[in-house]
Protein backbone atom coordinates (compact mmCIF):
# COMPACT_ATOMS: atom_id res chain seq x y z
CA UNK A 1 0.00 0.00 0.00
CA UNK A 2 2.49 2.44 1.06
CA UNK A 3 3.91 1.61 -3.08
CA UNK A 4 0.83 2.15 -4.22
CA UNK A 5 0.58 5.63 -2.26
CA UNK A 6 4.28 6.63 -3.48
CA UNK A 7 2.81 6.08 -7.12
CA UNK A 8 -0.41 7.74 -7.49
CA UNK A 9 1.11 11.14 -4.97
CA UNK A 10 3.64 11.62 -7.42
CA UNK A 11 6.16 11.23 -5.29
CA UNK A 12 7.89 8.14 -8.04
CA UNK A 13 8.91 9.53 -11.44
CA UNK A 14 5.80 8.54 -13.49
CA UNK A 15 7.88 7.19 -16.81
CA UNK A 16 9.17 4.45 -13.85
CA UNK A 17 6.59 3.10 -12.39
CA UNK A 18 3.58 1.45 -13.62
CA UNK A 19 0.08 3.02 -14.82
CA UNK A 20 -2.36 2.73 -12.06
CA UNK A 21 -6.14 3.31 -13.89
CA UNK A 22 -7.95 6.01 -11.50
CA UNK A 23 -11.63 5.44 -12.08
CA UNK A 24 -12.64 8.86 -12.83
CA UNK A 25 -15.32 11.30 -11.44
CA UNK A 26 -18.55 8.86 -12.16
CA UNK A 27 -17.91 7.24 -8.80
CA UNK A 28 -19.18 8.73 -6.55
CA UNK A 29 -18.53 6.86 -3.25
CA UNK A 30 -15.17 6.84 -1.58
CA UNK A 31 -12.38 8.43 -1.82
CA UNK A 32 -11.14 10.51 -5.28
CA UNK A 33 -8.11 8.17 -6.03
CA UNK A 34 -10.59 5.24 -6.48
CA UNK A 35 -8.72 2.76 -8.81
CA UNK A 36 -10.49 0.97 -11.51
CA UNK A 37 -10.05 -2.84 -12.26
CA UNK A 38 -9.86 -4.54 -15.50
CA UNK A 39 -11.10 -7.42 -15.78
CA UNK A 40 -8.85 -10.53 -16.85
CA UNK A 41 -9.17 -13.63 -18.86
CA UNK A 42 -5.89 -15.17 -17.98
CA UNK A 43 -4.44 -15.65 -14.45
CA UNK A 44 -1.13 -14.12 -15.73
CA UNK A 45 -2.47 -10.66 -15.47
CA UNK A 46 -4.56 -11.39 -12.67
CA UNK A 47 -1.57 -11.51 -10.43
CA UNK A 48 0.15 -8.44 -11.40
CA UNK A 49 0.68 -5.89 -8.76
CA UNK A 50 -1.67 -3.13 -10.74
CA UNK A 51 -4.16 -5.89 -10.36
CA UNK A 52 -3.33 -7.07 -6.82
CA UNK A 53 -3.91 -3.94 -4.89
CA UNK A 54 -6.90 -2.39 -6.08
CA UNK A 55 -9.36 -3.64 -3.71
CA UNK A 56 -7.64 -3.21 -0.91
CA UNK A 57 -6.97 0.22 -1.97
CA UNK A 58 -10.37 1.02 -2.70
CA UNK A 59 -11.20 -0.25 0.77
CA UNK A 60 -9.05 2.18 2.32
CA UNK A 61 -11.00 5.63 3.80
CA UNK A 62 -10.19 9.48 2.58
CA UNK A 63 -8.62 10.03 5.81
CA UNK A 64 -6.03 7.75 4.81
CA UNK A 65 -5.34 8.22 1.69
CA UNK A 66 -5.40 11.95 1.77
CA UNK A 67 -2.57 12.02 4.24
CA UNK A 68 0.82 14.22 3.47
CA UNK A 69 3.54 12.61 3.96
CA UNK A 70 4.69 9.24 3.18
CA UNK A 71 5.13 8.69 6.93
CA UNK A 72 1.83 10.22 7.86
CA UNK A 73 0.42 7.51 5.71
CA UNK A 74 2.02 4.62 7.16
CA UNK A 75 0.73 6.07 10.77
CA UNK A 76 -2.82 6.48 9.57
CA UNK A 77 -2.82 3.02 7.44
CA UNK A 78 -1.45 0.88 10.90
CA UNK A 79 -4.02 2.90 12.89
CA UNK A 80 -6.79 1.79 10.20
CA UNK A 81 -5.63 -1.72 10.19
CA UNK A 82 -5.13 -2.13 13.62
CA UNK A 83 -8.47 -4.35 14.91
CA UNK A 84 -8.18 -6.10 11.23
CA UNK A 85 -6.75 -8.68 12.13
CA UNK A 86 -6.08 -10.51 8.80
CA UNK A 87 -5.14 -7.75 7.02
CA UNK A 88 -2.59 -6.23 9.94
CA UNK A 89 -1.60 -9.49 10.96
CA UNK A 90 -0.13 -11.82 8.43
CA UNK A 91 0.16 -15.08 10.88
CA UNK A 92 -3.88 -15.02 11.86
CA UNK A 93 -6.15 -18.50 11.11
CA UNK A 94 -8.50 -17.40 7.73
CA UNK A 95 -12.16 -18.41 9.50
CA UNK A 96 -13.11 -21.89 8.24
CA UNK A 97 -10.41 -22.68 6.21
CA UNK A 98 -8.39 -24.79 9.04
CA UNK A 99 -4.29 -25.04 8.55
CA UNK A 100 -3.41 -24.66 4.71
CA UNK A 101 0.19 -26.07 4.82
CA UNK A 102 -1.67 -29.94 6.03
CA UNK A 103 -1.37 -32.29 3.50
CA UNK A 104 -4.14 -35.00 3.69
CA UNK A 105 -2.72 -38.42 2.10
CA UNK A 106 -5.42 -40.98 1.57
Amino acid sequence: MIETYKILSGKYDRSATPTLPVAGPAVTRGHNLRLHKFRTRYDLRKYYFTNRIVNIWNSLPSSVISAETVNCFKSSLDNFWKNQNIIYDYQSDIQGTGNRSEIVVR
